[in-house]
């Protein structure tokens, strides 16, 4: 845990959860190179401080920037320590961005993981920001696995800002339970609230992680490094995919929008790209030739297939649209995004 420097006066105070994991780096760095942010339709304000919360701590690059500071640990343990130690949040925090969380095939395999990760780490800091009555704006990262297709109960051709949530995973489940308490938070007046479905962000540097949307990096990330490359789910079931870039536009967009502009406290969808693994690898293909495309294996897993043809694939937000927030043109221009930002992984030619 590392020891927190007092911000200069009048800035604006940012906690991320999740702070060391691949979005809530891509938000740090956002918002160190913004340099500053529009906290609920207010007026703009120097970034003083940005606090990432996490079990690992953040690269060399981003401790080396003065506003920031570190927790590390459980989310869970450092809030019940707070009294004694390092609050998580504090009167003068602005924004919380709550990205932490156990991931869809975790939850799956691990009840107790998903609940104590997703349900009781969001009470837990719905509670430390109820504490402060300061009212700051949380940012909860909700999820398109709060949609499902239910028995009984199927999907509409396409997911409206009025689509009834129906959760078909345990992930999902605790998703939109986050979002309730995070919706009533709002209207008893302890935060202001800004629930935000992320689609399945692609593509994704690093390593694999325990997502069942894993593969929809993997599948491109590993072939542009010439290592293979496995798709779980047939070529042409259809997802819905936003860019890493989009994805973060989206979270800070939401902490910067006003009530008015905001609107109901139900969960906002991010524009999503409607695509296809089979489609997704012609793109590859198209960028980095046939070496890349063959390093991909179709080999079905009934498990990751049961659980990702119940997610909706085509998403119409309007909400999100008169935010000024836009899906992208075309997987390729994804694909290129990646290449230009991690060069250093790409082993293959480009064209």
């Amino acid at each position: 845990m590392s020891m927190l420097i007092s911000p200069p006066q009048d800035s604006c105070q940012v906690v991320i959860t999740g702070g060391a994991g691949f979005l809530g780096l891509r938000l740090a760095r956002t918002l160190l190179a913004l340099g500053q942010l529009s906290v609920a339709g207010a007026a703009p304000q120097p970034i003083g401080r940005i606090t990432l919360v996490d079990r690992a701590a953040p690269p060399a690059d981003v401790l080396a920037d003065p506003r920031i500071a570190v927790l590390t640990g459980d989310l869970n343990g450092l809030l019940e320590e707070s009294r004694a130690l390092a609050p998580v949040v504090t009167a003068q925090t602005a924004v919380v961005f709550h990205l932490a969380a156990a991931v869809s095939g975790e939850c799956e395999a691990d009840f107790d993981l998903g609940m104590r990760s997703n349900f009781a780490a969001t009470l837990a800091l719905l509670e430390a920001c109820r504490s402060l009555q300061t009212r700051p704006v949380m940012v909860f990262a909700s999820s398109l696995a709060v949609f499902g297709d239910a028995p009984g109960l199927p999907l509409p051709p396409a997911i409206e800002d009025t689509t009834l949530p129906t959760p078909q995973s345990s992930y999902g489940i605790q998703k939109f339970i986050g979002e309730q308490l995070v919706a009533d938070y709002t209207r008893k007046g302890f935060v202001q609230g800004r629930n935000v479905r992320l689609m399945t962000v692609s593509v994704r540097p690093g390593q694999p992680n325990g997502a069942a949307s894993s593969f929809l990096s993997g599948m491109i990330r590993e072939p542009l490094a010439r290592i293979r490359a496995v798709c779980p789910v047939a070529p042409d079931t259809p997802v819905a995919l936003s860019s890493p870039a989009c994805t973060v536009q989206g979270l800070i967009r939401a902490a910067e929008s006003s009530s008015g502009e905001w609107g109901p406290r139900t969960g906002l969808n991010l524009p999503a790209l409607t695509t296809t693994p089979g489609a997704m690898a012609e793109a590859l293909e198209r960028v980095a030739g046939t070496a890349a495309a063959s390093l991909i294996d179709w080999v079905p897993d009934p498990a990751i297939g049961n659980i990702v043809k119940t997610w909706p694939a085509r998403i119409h937000s309007v909400r999100a649209g008169g935010l000024g927030l836009l899906a992208e043109n075309s997987f390729e221009d994804i694909i290129r995004d990646y290449i230009r930002e991690t060069p250093y992984a790409v082993k293959l030619p480009i064209s």
